[in-house]
């Protein structure tokens, strides 16, 4: 069989994850020390573990609502309403996913036509541009720079503006820089599109993991934006509960009604065992959150004076557990940087261009590690630097 004309030529079109394609290889090496994938390196919290097996020994385990149980909707609309003051009605306002992942593919197949255009923050996570061309649609990329500190300005965006765009993702904080977006440089960018029919695709997976004096805000509390702001949020990272797969999205009832049948018919519902946990981690958990997010500061300062230290810039995050270093000095590429670091000293981070071209002269190094942990692959990255300088 001829697979290459058989298949979907928008998918063979994709490329696979930057990411992952470097998790992948590093993970074939001995005694390798790994910095290259966000996954929070504190277990569950108890209360969440404990709930999710007294649910398994109930046998609660049956089909939930599609749009998940109605106490964990609730408890969702309760947590949004107290972090952020936007009020959702939980019956037809918020829907629960497998992931934030799931929730983005969800508004992507939900609002775009062939041949509409997402504008996307770059450098940012590796799935918006290639669920947006599954989806039917073309990524429009707009660069942020490290003179803007990798937030979004208001000209940047109006350029990329076109009678084609459908929607913008603003993805903040954000993975890979740790950009934060502050409130009055929200209204900046609501002020370009006020008058303009555009969805904004607001993935706010890290509104937990936040360093600065003001609280995150999310773009759906700035005003007149509600109307036409899909929130994307979850438990992976907050909560530290990666392999359970719970996500969701909160939106008007016109959009979500829409983002539901995708749902309904993909997934049917998100895992029963991981709802009922879910509502635990939104209930009883705060100071969980509180702690490991302390834990994440002292670990981001850590990391990002030791970069600066051993003369790799790095821009100081605001937000997740992600840091940015220049590495233009080298000379090296991004992709031959980690690839040789990786190969001389067994540590392993990820290229910034795999987060888009304009992320190409930097690396994302994740925190979400001991400070132990952290301190080896310091050490063993200025070691490489320093034979990169003998070697010329």
């Amino acid at each position: 069989m001829d697979y290459d004309k058989l298949l979907s030529r928008t998918v063979r079109e994709v490329k696979f994850s930057g990411i992952r394609k470097f998790f992948d290889i590093a993970s074939t090496v001995e005694n390798v020390i790994s910095l290259s994938v966000g996954e929070p390196d504190f277990k569950t919290p108890w209360a969440v573990r404990k709930e999710a097996i007294k649910t398994l020994e109930k046998g609660k385990t049956a089909y939930t609502a599609n749009s998940g149980l109605i106490r964990l909707r609730e408890v969702i609309a309760e947590y949004i309403n107290r972090k952020v003051g936007v009020s959702y009605d939980p019956k037809s306002e918020i829907v629960v996913t497998v992931g934030g992942s799931e929730a983005i593919d969800c508004a992507f197949r939900a609002i775009l036509n062939p041949g509409d255009e997402v504008i996307v923050v770059e450098p940012g996570f590796v799935c918006y541009c290639p669920l947006v061309s599954m989806a039917g649609g073309t990524p429009v990329v707009v660069e942020t720079k490290p003179e803007d500190k990798f937030k979004l300005t208001p000209r940047a965006l109006a350029e990329k503006i076109t009678p084609k765009t459908k929607a913008l993702v603003l993805p903040f904080p954000n993975n890979p820089t740790g950009a934060v977006m502050h409130r009055r440089e929200l209204e900046e960018i609501a002020d370009v599109i006020r008058d303009k029919d555009i969805f904004v695709i607001s993935d706010e997976i890290y509104s937990e993991l936040t360093y600065c004096d003001e609280r995150h805000v999310s773009f759906a509390e700035i005003e007149g934006m509600r109307e036409r702001t899909i929130m994307i949020n979850g438990f992976s990272k907050a909560f530290s509960m990666t392999g359970w797969r719970m996500g969701y999205f909160a939106a008007p009832k016109p959009i979500t009604t829409q983002m539901l049948k995708i749902h309904q018919y993909a997934i049917m519902c998100s895992p029963t065992t991981s709802q009922y946990a879910a509502i635990t981690a939104m209930t009883e958990c705060e100071e969980d959150v509180r702690r490991m997010r302390d834990e994440y500061n002292a670990r981001r300062r850590f990391v990002v004076k030791g970069f600066n230290d051993m003369g790799l810039y790095c821009f100081e995050p605001e937000g997740a557990f992600y840091a940015f270093p220049c590495i233009k000095s080298t000379g090296l590429t991004s992709g031959e940087f980690c690839t040789r670091l990786l190969n001389s000293k067994k540590v392993a981070i990820v290229p910034g261009d795999a987060f888009g071209a304009s992320g190409e002269g930097f690396v994302r190094v994740s925190y979400a590690y001991s400070l132990a942990h952290l301190n080896t692959a310091l050490e063993r990255i200025k070691e490489f630097l320093e034979e990169l300088k003998i070697n010329g």
